[in-house]
């Protein structure tokens, strides 16, 4: 019997999956990715400024990107489970290169239009809700399943990591160089992951390649609907995303309303999101190895609630400070904990399917927690928003103990 199937996992360091050559070169692969998706998000956004300087131009380009999550994660899922996930990878790396250099030529000639900005970021949408399920289904083909949870939370630092450096690189590229970099840098960063897809010799592995693609849909919607975990995961993801989806969506106007700050300031509070996630992802593992998963999401979801509660509070650095890291590390405590139950209780044929359906609600509840915070800001204020949203995450998270995830 092999060590690791009787080790206690509070014994394995979060970092032993960087050990592993593969999963080592996927993940810095994975941060220079994530640092040019954000270095793209302020590129497009500030370019859009310029080209069509409307709110609802500006708030489209954002749309754009996101929009395709909602409703074809889900086929992208169903399509990784039917083909070569390391071919898929390539194909839409490949694409997403050519999409983002056509980006940053035409940028550079000034020959974009706004609608054509809209277009191509888009098709980078587009690119990535493929390259998202079919990156997360075959993370558990590069470790062992005993650490897994270390590489799910790897995965959270990594994003964490370009959130909080992304759009201060991005910022500094486009003020010496040009917006044109940003898109450049983008695609340089895509050019990396074909690189480490090229070194992986993925074994033969099941899939539902001899089923027709409607067939593998209905059967990946049964396999969920079925599955009672996955359902618990799914239903816990929107109970957590709907009312914590009011930092993201109103984080902009406490800065500049509550806070008085410029975008100095906003770039700062990223920045303390992220660094709560990376911190935070050094103790989930003995926190949920302690409590056990579900009160680990219960707990954390508590910690959020009152981390809300406090930035309503808050109008200095002293106070904002701690509360957005305590933000930061409990969000990624709880959707790292739901991502891991989620891959764990996926079998390898169904796993891209189920990781879509994962991504649908995330995206999902993030749309329409954002409509629903943001309508209640319109008609109060942001912080009477983000204290009835603290409360509604108490409420949620009572509800979600009943849905078991270990």
């Amino acid at each position: 019997m092999s060590t690791s199937t009787i080790a206690p996992a509070v014994r394995i360091s979060p970092w032993a999956p960087l050990r592993i050559r593969l999963f080592r070169a996927f993940w810095f692969a994975s941060i220079a990715s994530n640092l040019g998706t954000w270095i793209h998000e302020v590129g497009a956004g500030w370019l859009m400024t310029h080209l069509a300087p409307e709110p609802q131009m500006v708030a489209a380009v954002r749309t754009a990107m996101s929009l395709p999550i909602v409703f074809l994660a889900f086929p992208a899922g169903a399509l990784a489970d039917r083909i070569d996930r390391r071919r898929l990878l390539l194909v839409t790396q490949i694409s997403l290169l050519l999409i983002a250099t056509t980006l940053s030529m035409l940028t550079a000639a000034d020959l974009i239009s706004a609608w054509g900005l809209l277009a191509l970021t888009f098709l980078i949408g587009l690119g990535m809700v493929l390259h998202i399920p079919t990156w997360q289904a075959s993370v558990p083909e590069l470790v062992p399943r005993n650490q897994l949870s270390r590489a799910v939370a790897l995965g959270s630092i990594s994003f964490n990591l370009a959130r909080a450096v992304g759009p201060a690189v991005g910022g500094l590229l486009i003020a010496s160089l040009g917006v044109w970099i940003a898109f450049a840098m983008n695609a340089a960063s895509f050019a990396g992951v074909i690189v480490v897809l090229l070194l992986w010799q993925r074994r033969g592995t099941e899939s539902s390649r001899g089923q027709s693609f409607a067939l593998s849909v209905r059967h990946g919607i049964r396999y969920i609907m079925r599955k009672v975990r996955m359902r618990n995961v799914l239903a816990s993801v929107f109970l957590f995303v709907l009312p914590a989806s009011v930092m993201w969506s109103l984080l902009p106007l406490v800065v500049s309303q509550q806070l008085g700050w410029d975008a100095g300031g906003f770039g700062m509070l990223y920045g303390l999101i992220g660094a709560g996630a990376v911190a935070a992802a050094g103790v989930l593992p003995r926190i949920d190895h302690r409590l056990g998963r579900d009160k680990t999401v219960a707990v954390a979801m508590i910690g959020f609630a009152l981390g809300l509660w406090c930035l309503s509070q808050a109008h200095s650095v002293t106070t904002v400070v701690p509360v957005m890291l305590l933000l930061g590390s409990c969000w990624m405590m709880t959707l790292t904990s739901l991502n891991t139950t989620a891959q764990i209780t996926l079998p390898q044929r169904m796993r891209a399917r189920g990781m879509g359906s994962y991504l649908t609600i995330l995206a999902l509840s993030m749309t329409l927690g954002s409509i629903l915070w943001g309508f209640v800001a319109e008609q109060t204020d942001v912080a009477f928003a983000l204290r009835t949203a603290a409360a509604l995450m108490i409420v949620t998270a009572a509800a979600g103990l009943r849905f078991r995830l270990d």
